[in-house]
């Protein structure tokens, strides 16, 4: 169900978000459908007090007689069109895309084909708005992004010295919540100013401690191969198959932090009107003092996320022995100030992929399907932007319940992809067909290159995912 059609129902705009997490939420314990929701929406529209202490329906109800009290100040929002690229995304993450497109400066917005639903703008969604910044449109994993280096070993190699790359993975990577390198990493982020607000500088020990490591749920660090159907001279290569390594990960707890710390403030500064309405999509103005912080820490952890990648690639390729010869990189959590329809905007893309003209990015598939390098094509529809992956089709505790490890684990060998580690919740399955993804983007990035994962190290502790 979209925010259109829970409007016909009688919901307020101001309780929508709500409705859409209660209904997501019977749907997945009871196995409600269809039309016994929309008798029930009904039924707590017209008598929300008799429903207020319901243990399904309570949350709704709230919402509603809350949303009674306050007005209907919602319906006074414009909303803005948004163009979609693909047909495979959930109603859910629709219905987050048009309450952030109410939001009082909302200049333009699109859809990304691997949409899912997040916390206030879905995974997948580009929100372009003026003179203002929402931390959660950004992301709890601040600058979480992609880094792909090609090293000067033949392909061959992962086949004739398979082991050899299985053990520098195991001893160059760290994964899950909280962990660390038995001895401290150097980069040159470490001498940046973390005095810039009070959560950085209180978190720089914890980042001098985390840096070079990744981070939970789909954060990744692989070995594959990397095959160009033409020569990149971008890309500094020939025509040719290569060894490449590729990881994601962002900005660890540092960045869940700055996320954490803003989003607070920005909720407390909402006016009373828009609690309700925009919970998750609270903004800072980008000239009071709060979002000029947000902004400063938001960047810096844009800088450290893109310096563990760079502990992660150095650690590896050197336990390896190899010279990297190419890269490309790209964040796909973070917020930018660009020019679009003549004008200064911030343009936010929460799990999309920068692709403005000539723009060279990676778009990552599964541990089974291919990733790509991909050249931006420049759409101003899309907000120059693309899908930053394959896009979850099924949520972690729904992945758990179907699939077990060992059985994925063995399936992947028999299609030659080895995994060190990695959890039920990351199976090939849970993700949409990322060759579907791509043709529904190709107007908005060209591939240069497919890359096919051979060794894949994650998290496989069980812990939450942090973006």
């Amino acid at each position: 169900m979209n925010a259109r059609q829970l409007e016909k129902l009688g919901l307020d705009p101001g309780c929508i978000p709500t409705a859409i997490q209660v209904i997501q939420r019977v749907v997945a314990q009871q196995g409600v459908r269809g039309k016994d929701i929309k008798e029930r929406i009904k039924d707590v529209v017209a008598s929300p007090a008799t429903y207020a202490s319901h243990a399904d329906w309570g949350d709704l109800a709230q919402a509603v007689l809350t949303c009674a009290q306050q007005g209907p100040a919602a319906t006074e929002l414009r909303s803005i069109e948004y163009p979609t690229w693909g047909s495979d995304i959930d109603a859910g993450a629709h219905v987050q895309m048009e309450q952030a497109c109410r939001l009082p400066m909302a200049v333009a917005g699109a859809l990304m084909p691997d949409a899912h639903v997040g916390y206030g703008l879905p995974i997948g969604g580009v929100l372009a708005l003026e003179n203002a910044v929402v931390p959660y449109a950004v992301g709890v994993d601040i600058a979480c992004r992609m880094k792909l280096s090609v090293v000067d070993i033949p392909p061959m190699e992962l086949i004739n010295r398979g082991n050899r790359f299985e053990e520098v993975l195991q001893r160059g990577t760290r994964f899950g919540i909280g962990c660390e390198h038995e001895k401290p990493q150097d980069h040159a982020v470490l001498d940046r100013d973390w005095e810039i607000t009070r959560v950085t500088r209180e978190k720089k020990d914890i980042a001098r401690r985390q840096l070079g490591t990744s981070g939970s749920g789909n954060h990744f660090v692989e070995f594959g191969t990397l095959r160009l159907a033409h020569d990149a001279p971008d890309l500094g290569l020939s025509a040719g198959e290569y060894t490449a390594l590729l990881s994601h990960s962002g900005s660890r707890g540092p960045g869940a932090a700055v996320c954490s710390v803003y989003s607070s403030i920005a909720r407390a500064k909402l006016p009373k009107k828009y609690q309700e309405t925009f919970g998750y999509l609270a903004w800072l103005e980008l000239d009071s003092d709060e979002g000029q912080e947000y902004w400063a820490a938001m960047e810096l952890m844009g800088e450290f996320a893109a310096a563990n990648h760079d502990v992660i690639h150095r650690l590896v390729t050197k336990l390896l022995g190899a010279r990297v010869i190419a890269g490309v990189e790209n964040h796909h959590n973070f917020a930018w100030k660009e020019i679009h329809q003549g004008n200064e905007l911030i343009v936010h893309r929460k799990g999309a992929t920068p692709a403005g003209p000539g723009v060279l990015g990676v778009i990552p598939g599964s541990m089974a399907t291919p990733g790509f390098v991909v050249r931006g094509m420049g759409n101003a529809e899309s907000l120059h932007s693309a899908s930053h992956g394959a896009g979850r089709c099924m949520s972690r505790k729904a992945a758990r319940d179907k699939y077990r490890w060992n059985a994925v684990r063995n399936d992947l060998a028999k299609r030659g992809v080895r995994v060190l580690s990695a959890g039920a919740d990351e199976a090939p399955g849970v993700y949409k067909d990322i060759h579907r993804v791509m043709a529904a983007q190709s107007d908005l990035v060209e591939i240069v290159a497919q890359f096919d994962p051979k060794i894949v190290k994650m998290c496989e502790d069980g812990s939450p995912a942090e973006d």
